[in-house]
């Protein structure tokens, strides 16, 4: 596997999480109609920084947060050299009538 490049060190990082969420808690107020979405895989490994940066300085116990698996819907899906292995799609709510943040890592380089 190819060593990853660092594109922001931790501290800004965090600074930047810091600054999404609140300006999400500007926007969204206490997220009671509001639902979250990782992206599969590495879309949720940021959405799980995000979400649990925000129920610590809400103070909830709770935010709806649900994990979407998109495989074989990737414009990519066909040009790799080996077959791509799905993720779960883990989501215990509706989201009829509700604001959806989807959250995904884009980042590509070269």
């Amino acid at each position: 596997m190819p060593k990853g490049k660092v594109i922001i060190e931790d501290e800004r990082f965090n600074l930047t999480i810091e600054r999404l969420c609140h300006q999400l808690i500007e926007r969204y107020d206490d997220f009671s109609n509001t639902c979250f979405i990782g992206i599969q895989p590495r879309g949720v490994l940021l959405s799980d920084r995000i979400v649990g940066r925000l129920k610590k300085i809400l103070k909830l116990p709770a935010i709806a947060y649900g994990k979407l698996d998109i495989t074989f819907y990737r414009d990519d899906f066909r040009t790799r050299g080996k077959p791509l292995a799905a993720n779960s799609t883990e989501m215990d709510f509706l989201v009829e009538d509700r604001e959806v943040i989807l959250i995904d890592d884009v980042l590509y380089g070269r």
